[in-house]
């Protein structure tokens, strides 16, 4: 059937590359533009249309205006949101995926039409892909079936003890707590914005998170988060020593590596390596960091994302004895990450989104005593 794409942007130039760019994606029909958020509107309820890409600075109405209209107005067309890579951008950006767009682009800086043409082309593919994917999914629970999944069933009622060397993360965990890993990608604004304010500010564990995110756009996520919890939480700084009861996003566009400090604590070192998995940052640059330098202490959780960025590196957290947690196939915007994980067999539990934060701190609690 394929699916049917409603541009909307300000400026006629980019409404035709972007225009372009999905044209060439199989499956996609681009049924019309619009210059503004308020003939975006007329159209979206006019036309119908799967997906709309969504300009976020417009005059007029802007794109948290259109996405905050949307809802009362009965159109639920899936969004991705076209931003620019400045302050206001991520900060606009960070608010319409924590309102409920599906996933977010930069717009192409500098390069000829026929370079953003093609870097839209690469960039779009995939969320069109995972955009797809998320519709028939949901058809089929609307319709009340069990969508059909490759990955093998996992429990969802019991948190596991930490596995591979039980008796050796027991033995840590005397004298050395544990820490929390979260790796997320698409979706994960609105994911992380479920699960974090579920923690309670005495948690005692330092919490570390890669939301894949270009440079400019973790901060005001940082700052958005905080307003919603009981932890602090703040985009990690390099070289600082991880408290407890705290929550570090990853910079955009660089790695978080955790390291040992002279006494034992936890240091948190930002780098420029290569990326992994096409992702700077990169989850299991972080999980990898945790399982050679701190074995047998973490509780990990994948959510929702695209691609399988954790599952290595949760393979290496498993060696040493750590509990894994999954998010399951209903309550991800695009259930990519998780499934690998599970198809992997290094995952404890699967469970909503919903159940995530208590089954953190549940495992914080239960299974490091």
């Amino acid at each position: 059937m394929g699916i049917r794409v409603l541009v909307v942007d300000d400026t006629a130039v980019f409404r035709r590359i972007v225009a372009d760019a999905l044209a060439g994606i199989p499956g996609v029909d681009v049924i019309g533009t619009a210059a503004n958020g308020r003939l975006a509107l007329a159209r979206m309820a006019a036309l119908k249309p799967d997906l709309v890409t969504l300009d976020i600075e417009m005059p007029e109405m802007n794109g948290i205006e259109v996405l905050e209209a949307m809802k009362p107005s009965g159109l639920t067309c899936g969004v991705i949101v076209l931003s620019a890579v400045t302050v206001r951008g991520g900060q606009l950006t960070v608010r319409a995926l924590e309102s409920g767009a599906f996933d977010f682009i930069t717009k192409p800086d500098g390069g000829t039409p026929e370079e953003n043409l093609a870097l839209l082309r690469q960039t779009l593919a995939p969320m069109v892909r995972a955009f797809e994917r998320r519709h028939e999914i949901r058809s089929i629970l609307t319709r009340g079936q069990r969508p059909q999944s490759t990955a093998p069933a996992a429990p969802v009622a019991q948190i596991a003890p930490a596995s591979g060397s039980p008796r050796a993360a027991r033995s840590l965990t005397k004298t050395a707590p544990p820490l929390v890993l979260i790796g997320v990608s698409t979706g994960g604004p609105a994911a992380l914005a479920r699960v974090l304010p579920a923690l309670p500010r005495d948690l005692g564990a330092p919490v570390f998170v890669v939301q894949h995110m270009p440079p400019m756009f973790t901060e005001p996520l940082a700052a958005s988060l905080a307003a919603k919890c009981a932890l602090r939480v703040v985009e990690a700084p390099a070289g600082e020593a991880a408290a407890a009861n705290c929550v570090y996003i990853a910079p955009g566009g660089k790695h978080m590596k955790l390291v040992a400090g002279p006494k034992g604590e936890i240091l948190i070192q930002i780098t420029s390596d290569p990326p992994e998995n096409n992702c700077r940052p990169a989850v299991d640059y972080l999980f990898r960091s945790a399982a050679l330098n701190f074995p047998g202490r973490s509780v990990a959780a994948i959510l929702t994302g695209m691609g399988n960025d954790g599952t290595a590196g949760l393979k290496m957290l498993k060696r040493s004895g750590c509990v894994a947690l999954a998010q399951d196939e209903a309550s991800c915007v695009v259930f990519g990450m998780p499934k690998e994980a599970i198809a992997a067999g290094v995952v404890d539990t699967v469970l909503p989104l919903d159940r995530m934060g208590e089954a953190i701190v549940r495992a914080v609690r239960e299974a490091y005593p």
